[in-house]
């Protein structure tokens, strides 16, 4: 098992709900830690350093700054979320949401790869969404960039077979964040969705970089309904279909 003591450590998204718990779990494991966010409201032991992943510009900046850090683990979790109908979502919107979920952990990816490769050893941890292998209704855009952060771990994974770097992909359910909001408990309730306590999530992901696991889903029946979505996603059609439809209605009101 990979210890953290003494690991240099990036963790974007660091002034999360989760990103907190996990800063703080990492660094009193002994490893140096430093948080890209636009937020300086990190947990004590960890290093801010000011980054926007919503711009192209921004992204760039991140990149040249994970190039300079060289960490032994990256990890990216920042992450934005839209929940409601595809089409009231702007363009702007859109782009900010893509490019956080998706171009940015991909990008930063590019930066930390080639100096692992250099010291053959090395971890990129990609904090993905269980919607990513189950896409929901009124989840479109976030969903398929989770779907595409999903894809693009295996793929990279294959890629950095024999490098002596471990690629982990790991998709949490819903969490109680402050990405929970009323409208959003309600869907919940309609589509009996479980959510997720942060500090069990926040442990079962320290847990998974440890175990240099390749790729986890937190919750069950959850990853049960992933492995079906794969096999049989007709099948998936008809189970959701009733609570879709139910909380198609939250729009309406």
């Amino acid at each position: 098992m990979m210890t953290f003591d003494g690991k240099s450590v990036v963790l974007t998204g660091g002034s999360g709900g989760i990103g907190r718990l996990v800063a703080s779990y990492i660094a009193a494991k002994g490893a140096s830690i430093a948080v890209l966010s636009r937020s300086d409201d990190v947990p004590p032991g960890s290093r801010h350093i000011a980054a926007d992943l919503s711009s192209p510009e921004g992204i760039a900046a991140a990149q040249s700054l994970v190039t300079e850090l060289a960490p032994d683990i990256l990890i990216n979790l920042a992450g934005v979320q839209y929940f409601g109908p595809f089409e009231q979502q702007n363009l702007e919107n859109l782009h900010r949401h893509y490019l956080i979920n998706l171009v940015a952990p991909v990008a930063l990816c590019q930066a930390a790869v080639p100096p692992m490769k250099r010291r053959k050893h090395g971890q990129v941890v990609n904090i993905g969404s269980v919607f990513g292998s189950i896409p929901f209704a009124h989840f479109a855009a976030y969903s398929s960039a989770k779907a595409g952060l999903r894809a693009f771990s295996e793929s990279l994974r294959r890629e950095l077979r024999d490098t002596g770097i471990a690629v982990t992909h790991i998709s949490p359910r819903a969490v109680r964040t402050k990405l929970i909001t009323p409208r959003l408990q309600k869907y919940a309730d309609i589509t009996r969705m479980n959510i997720d306590n942060p500090a069990h999530v926040a442990w079962r992901i320290v847990r998974a970089i440890e175990q240099k696991r390749s790729d986890v889903h937190i919750g069950f029946p959850e990853k049960l309904f992933a492995r079906m979505n794969a096999m049989l996603p007709r099948v998936i059609d008809v189970m959701v279909a009733s609570g879709d439809r139910k909380a198609a209605r939250l729009f309406q009101e």
